[in-house]
């Protein structure tokens, strides 16, 4: 009997990245801006990374952090964009990762009201 073998999977998590963009569906909202907040949690391969301390294979986080203020910068008119542009260029970036988590949430968003957040997550 032949046993296989999975590749063992790892989750990073990146919590609370707080970025300044003009992301929303008014105008007023893509000339001001306003603060969001995204957090990722991204499952992706071990491969040699643990046994032989191989940190070049390993996903970088401060490569994942740049590629996340890169698609912050650029306007779109929801978070949903947002969030699968973020998604879209991390498995572009990094072959080995396999499920991404993605939540953007827009920081006190003129609702005509007291709200903290608006937030979507997607995965994929």
């Amino acid at each position: 009997m032949r046993i296989l073998h999975t590749p063992m999977l790892y989750t990073i998590d990146l919590q609370g990245m707080e970025f300044h963009a003009f992301h929303g569906c008014y105008d007023l909202e893509q000339r001001v801006g306003n603060r969001f907040e995204v957090t990722l949690s991204i499952t992706t391969e071990l491969g040699g990374i643990a046994a032989h301390d191989a940190v070049e294979e390993a996903v970088n986080y401060l490569t994942v952090y740049e590629i996340v203020r890169e698609r912050m910068a650029v306007t779109q008119r929801t978070i949903e964009r947002v969030a699968t542009n973020i998604i879209e260029a991390l498995h572009a970036r990094f072959p080995a990762v396999r499920h991404v988590r993605c939540t953007v949430a827009k920081l006190a968003p003129p609702l005509g009201g007291k709200i903290a957040r608006v937030s979507v997550t997607l995965e994929g």
